[in-house]
C-alpha cells in the first residue's frame, strides 16, 4: 500500500512551505512600509506605483483648481475666452492670475502633472501674484521627490533581490549515500551556473523531522544541525566549479541508524541544505535552499565526474550534473558498519 508523502518544509526550489494564519497584529506590517511594498507581488506593486502618482496628481490638481477659483482666475479666463480683444486698463486682459491658462479642473490637473514631473509645455505657469500658489508649488515638488524615491527604490529592490541570483545556484535532484574513505557518507552536488563568483560561500545542513521528548512533548518540525565536510575543509567553499558536499554518518549523526531497508520508511525525514554567500558583482548576500526527502536519497550510488581538462582549461559538463552510478556499498547502518570494523 502506497504511503502518503509528507509535506515538505522546504521545496526543491528553496521556497518555505509554511502558511501563516490568524495573525492578529496586522498593524506591525505598516510600521515597515518599504519592506511591505518590496514583499508584495508584482501586480500589487505596480498598482500601488500607479495609484500613488495618480492620486498625488489629482490631489494637487484639486488644490490648484481651488486656488484659481478663490482668486477668481476661472471667471476671468472665461471672460477672456469670450472677449479676446479687450486690453484696456480695468479690462479682463489686465488681470494677473495665480496660474496662467487655468480655466477648468482639467487644465488644473494638467498643470499638476507638469509641476510634479517637470514636463513644462509653457502654456501654464505660476505668477508672483499669489504667495499661496508659490508655497503649493514648493510642497508639490517635495512630495513628488519623496514619492519618486520610495517607489523607484521599491522597484529597484524588487528587481535586484538576492533570490534572483540564487536561481543560478543549483543542487542535484537526488542525494546519495555511499562509502568514502571507508565511511558511509551522505553526499550531494552543488554548482553555480554564472561566471561571477559567490564570495565567502558557506553551506550547512539540517535534518527536520518529527520528534518527541521524554516528557511527551511532540515537536513536529525539530531542526537538527548535522556536521558536513567539503573538499576544501570547513564550511567555506570555493564554488568556481561544481562540488560534492558530504556528511560523514558517524555516531553523532541523525542518520546513524538508517539502513537501505528502513530508509524509505522514514517518511518524516527531510534534509535541508542551505548555501549562503555574497554576490561578487553586487555585494548583496544571497541564499539558496533545497531539501531531500527519504525517497530522494539513493543508497549505494555515486555522482559521475563532470569536470575534464580540455585545451589547457577545465570544462564542466552540466548535462551530467545529477547523474549517478552504482557502487559497492554495505546494506547496513553506519552503527553496524562501525561495530563490524571494531570486531575485525
Amino acid at each position: 500500500r502506497a504511503r502518503e508523502r509528507r509535506a515538505r518544509f522546504v521545496g526543491k526550489n528553496g521556497a518555505c512551505n509554511v502558511a501563516h494564519k490568524n495573525i492578529r497584529e496586522q498593524g506591525r506590517f505598516l510600521q515597515d512600509v518599504f519592506t511591505t511594498l518590496v514583499d508584495l507581488k508584482w501586480p500589487h506593486t505596480l498598482l500601488i506605483f500607479t495609484m500613488s502618482f495618480l492620486c498625488s496628481w489629482l490631489l494637487f490638481g484639486m488644490v490648484w483648481w481651488l486656488i484659481a477659483f478663490a482668486h477668481g482666475d476661472l471667471d476671468h479666463s472665461t471672460r477672456l475666452q469670450r472677449d479676446p480683444g479687450e486690453g484696456a486698463a480695468g479690462s479682463p486682459a489686465s488681470f494677473v492670475p495665480c496660474v496662467t491658462s487655468i480655466h477648468s479642473f482639467t487644465s488644473a490637473f494638467l498643470f499638476s502633472i507638469e509641476v510634479q514631473v517637470t514636463i513644462g509645455f509653457g502654456g501654464r505657469m505660476v505668477t508672483e501674484e499669489c504667495p499661496a500658489a508659490i508655497l503649493v508649488l514648493i510642497v508639490q515638488n517635495i512630495v513628488g521627490l519623496v514619492i519618486n524615491a520610495i517607489m523607484l527604490g521599491c522597484i529597484f529592490m524588487k528587481t535586484s533581490q538576492a533570490h534572483r541570483r540564487a536561481e543560478t545556484l543549483i543542487f542535484s535532484k537526488h542525494a546519495v549515500i555511499a562509502l568514502r574513505e571507508g565511511k558511509l557518507c551522505f553526499m550531494l552536488r552543488v554548482g553555480d551556473l554564472r561566471k561571477s563568483m559567490i564570495i565567502s560561500a558557506t553551506i550547512r545542513m539540517q535534518v527536520v523531522k518529527k520528534t518527541a521528548s521524554l516528557e511527551g512533548e511532540v515537536v513536529p518540525l525539530n531542526q537538527i544541525d548535522i556536521q558536513m565536510e567539503n573538499p576544501v575543509g570547513g564550511n567555506s567553499i570555493f564554488l568556481v566549479s561544481p562540488l560534492i558536499i558530504y556528511h560523514v554518518i558517524d555516531k553523532n549523526s541523525p542518520l546513524y541508524d538508517i539502513s537501505p531497508m528502513n530508509l524509505h520508511h522514514h517518511e518524516d525525514l527531510e534534509i535541508i541544505v542551505i548555501l549562503e554567500g555574497v554576490v561578487e558583482t553586487t555585494g548583496i548576500t544571497t541564499q539558496a535552499r533545497t531539501s531531500y526527502l527519504a525517497d530522494e536519497i539513493l543508497w549505494g550510488q555515486r555522482f559521475v565526474p563532470i569536470v575534464a581538462e580540455e585545451d589547457g582549461r577545465y570544462s564542466v559538463d552540466y548535462s551530467k550534473f545529477g547523474n549517478t552510478v552504482k557502487v559497492p556499498t554495505p546494506s547496513c547502518t553506519a552503527r553496524q558498519l562501525e561495530e563490524d570494523k571494531s570486531i575485525m
